[in-house]
């Protein structure tokens, strides 16, 4: 496979997947009104969301191995395209709901298949390509309220979004199965080997990978517990207009993007582990500086904080482990999006619930809470990664010393 090709389908892939992921957080308020819902099923929809999500990284996982790479990414493109203008013409919540655990299910197999491929094809530059990678994402976060702001300049209707979004979708559908046909022509006959199922049974068992889970979680927990909840928790809470706070929001989305574009330079100057720490101790400050913050000029300083610390930490997590077993890297990435569809799954229906007996200003409280927790795993991740490597090291010098 040139994987010239397969990575620009890859990164192309996770620009539009940023979108789909955040632009429900932004059309909330608008979702809410149209469609009748309340908090708590405000909070159900971002709930199954991350079920569906769960169940196919599971899945994912586990079976991917037995497909060609890029003929399934192809496949469930065009499903997501196609689901997109289905949910942009249902009448009521119901419905909603049953495409959001789909969408979760679909999406999390396409990132499982985009994690997996990068890592393999650029092994050489893991860290660099995988950052460049989540940096696409996070650039098709950043776009969504520029997209959403434009297209209500023509119409102030919540479906055009997904409409034209399910375009440009279904476009790039097409183009991964015109670079997965041109590689299966380029094969040399006779050397697909069969594949297996993998299993997670060994991978959970190892602590290190453990503590990856845990990670993930309350990374989920604090981005999309952020993603989903703040342009209603500024409208709603600290009484912004629905323009200001979706620039406010950008301001997160433009940190994330910056940080993925630039972690990877400063592992010149800083080991994985203690740029672990770094990036997640400005994020844990950016968090508290939301909730505690009432001037829109500090509550975009905090988004910025939070987007720096989060944007680099995750792929800066997940190459790392990679680098240690590779071989089961679906897995790896498994793990990663089941903790942290988790993770989005108690900070948005916990949060929705919260406010359904107190007030959403008082259930935001849930992102500072996620982002501790977050804190305090990656503070074993890296302490584990820092013993692997020394020990790493030690064994190197040993044989030399036996060598000579």
């Amino acid at each position: 496979m040139d994987r010239r090709f397969a990575t620009s389908v890859i990164f192309i892939g996770f620009f539009l997947l940023g979108m789909v992921f955040i632009l429900w957080g932004v059309l909330l308020p608008d979702l809410a009104q149209s469609l009748a819902m309340t908090e708590v099923i405000s909070g159900a929809f971002f709930t199954l969301i991350s079920l569906g999500s769960i169940v196919g990284a599971f899945l994912g996982g586990k079976y991917i191995q037995k497909f060609d790479f890029m003929s399934l990414f192809a496949s469930l493109s065009l499903l997501v395209a196609l689901l997109l203008v289905a949910l942009s013409s249902v009448n009521h919540w119901a419905w909603l709901l049953l495409g959001a655990f789909v969408l979760g299910l679909i999406c999390s197999s396409l990132f499982t298949i985009g994690h997996t491929m990068i890592a393999r094809l650029h092994a050489e530059r893991r860290s660099t390509m995988m950052g460049l990678m989540d940096f696409m994402f996070s650039l098709g976060t950043l776009a969504v309220p520029f997209y959403i702001s434009a297209l209500y300049l023509l119409d102030h209707d919540w479906r055009w979004p997904l409409r034209w979004l399910a375009i440009a979708i279904a476009l790039l559908a097409a183009y991964a199965w015109h670079v997965a046909h041109q590689s299966k022509k380029l094969r040399p006959k006779n050397t697909v080997k069969p594949q297996q199922s993998l299993s997670y049974a060994g991978v959970i068992k190892q602590p290190v990978f453990l503590f990856l889970a845990l990670a993930a979680l309350g990374y989920g927990a604090v981005e999309f517990g952020n993603v989903n909840w703040f342009v209603s928790y500024a409208q709603d809470g600290r009484g912004f207009s629905g323009e200001d706070a979706r620039l406010v929001f950008a301001f997160f989305t433009a940190g994330m993007a910056i940080s993925r574009l630039g972690f990877s330079s400063l592992l010149r100057w800083f080991s994985p582990h203690r740029l672990m720490m770094i990036l997640a101790s400005i994020m844990a400050i950016g968090t508290f500086m939301i909730k505690l913050a009432i001037e829109p000029q500090l509550m975009s300083l905090g988004n910025l904080l939070v987007g720096l610390g989060l944007g680099g930490l995750f792929p800066l997590i997940l190459s790392s482990a990679m680098d240690i077993d590779s071989d089961n890297g679906p897995l790896i990435s498994g793990v990663c999006v089941i903790g942290s569809s988790i993770g989005v799954q108690l900070a948005s229906f916990g949060t929705g619930f919260w406010a359904s007996f107190a007030s959403l200003t008082t259930a935001f409280w849930v992102i500072p809470l996620g982002a501790l927790w977050l804190w305090a795993m990656v503070w074993g991740y890296s302490r584990m990664l820092k013993t692997r490597a020394n020990n790493s090291t030690e064994q190197c010098s040993n044989k030399l010393v036996e060598n000579h």
